[in-house]
């Protein structure tokens, strides 16, 4: 699904599902040993869940991300973004804004959400770095699957022996309570809520700092007040959006999409990256433009399982971009060094994003 309006549409037909079981070469095991998709095929949550049990999980989560919530972490996330660029100051010349302030920023937010300690919350990390990366040998695939279920099922038995003031107490609670929330469910729900919750914002706020030092004139727009940084962030996630791809949904029954028939039990792909630039919708799509009216794209999905973190990663997104321009209002990119992007089916960004002030 790579055009705009056909990709809107599918995301909320109910013909389409996100159970793996709908997906007939899952079904009849015919999927290769080590697929390094897997994980995202089959991880107990919302994220795979269909109806009533997709409303289920959702409501318990969606308790942690309501407006109010959302308004109550601004500070903490101010404070977060001074903190961390009173750090790069320091750092003498070139320096790597993904790794010293686009990922700590939105980790450190995820993580206290969540009750994790910050050695969690790097290891954490680099192994759901492994685990969307397409490039990793199955055998690394699968072990990072194996670590991050294991550390995060070491982090929900700690926190029942010992609970706190964080989402992780709160989801056990509803689950012994008698919401029948799994284990599984659960980690598999706070697996979901670590990786969206800082590996989609650390691309997005890394895209936006990329495309705004190549366009100068539009970072002008915003520097000079002609254009909010609500705009950078709504315009970066339609022209680079932070998640490529994300597999997948599946057909419950045929479904005709012009000339094409989508046979039931056949696996749908997402391809988000593809719709932000799809010059049937987009006017001049290939453009980064702060003043396109409407902004609107689907890089935060559509339908019932539209993202839930999306106030929060556009709140941290616009928190970091401001400060970090503001305070650096000339950043340049760093002269001879080469950002490699990210090898990955799903996660749309660049390993480092090399910069001088």
């Amino acid at each position: 699904m790579t055009h705009h309006g056909t990709l809107q549409s599918l995301l909320a037909d109910p013909r389409v599902g996100k159970d793996a079981r709908l997906w007939t070469t899952f079904r009849e095991g015919r999927l290769p040993e080590g697929w390094p998709l897997l994980n995202f095929v089959v991880v107990p949550g919302m994220v795979t869940a269909d109806g009533e049990n997709h409303r289920r999980l959702r409501g318990l989560v969606s308790q942690a991300f309501t407006p109010r919530r959302i308004a109550d972490l601004a500070p903490a996330i101010e404070a977060r973004a001074i903190a961390l660029l009173d750090e790069v100051a320091e750092l003498e010349g070139e320096f790597d804004l993904r790794r010293h302030f686009a990922y700590p920023l939105p980790m450190q937010v995820i993580g206290e959400l969540l009750g994790l300690g910050l050695e969690q919350q790097d290891e954490l990390h680099e192994l759901s770095d492994t685990m969307v990366s397409s490039s990793a040998t199955p055998a690394a695939a699968l072990a990072a699957q194996r670590g991050l279920n294991a550390l995060l099922a070491s982090v929900v038995a700690a926190k029942r022996a010992e609970p706190g003031d964080d989402l992780t107490t709160d989801l056990i609670a509803a689950r012994e309570e008698g919401d029948r929330l799994s284990e599984a469910e659960l980690v598999g729900t706070l697996l979901l809520m670590l990786v969206a919750g800082h590996e989609t914002t650390l691309n997005l706020i890394t895209n936006a700092v990329r495309a705004l030092l190549a366009h100068p004139d539009q970072l002008r727009l915003v520097l000079d007040g002609e254009q909010p940084w609500s705009a950078v962030v709504e315009e970066t996630l339609r022209y680079d959006s932070p998640v490529g791809q994300f597999p997948l949904r599946y057909a419950t029954e045929d479904i005709a999409v012009g000339d094409v028939v989508i046979r039931r039990g056949e696996a749908l792909l997402a391809s988000y990256a593809a719709a932000g630039r799809d010059s049937g919708h987009h006017p001049d799509a290939d453009r980064f433009d702060l003043t396109r009216q409407p902004a609107k794209h689907l890089s935060l999905g559509h339908g019932p399982h539209f993202c839930l973190g999306s106030g929060l990663a556009r709140l941290e997104a616009e928190t970091a971009l401001r400060h970090l321009f503001t305070r650096f209002p000339g950043l340049a990119p760093a002269e001879g060094r080469t950002n490699e992007p990210i090898a990955s089916f799903v996660s749309n960004g660049v390993r480092t994003l090399w910069v001088t002030v």
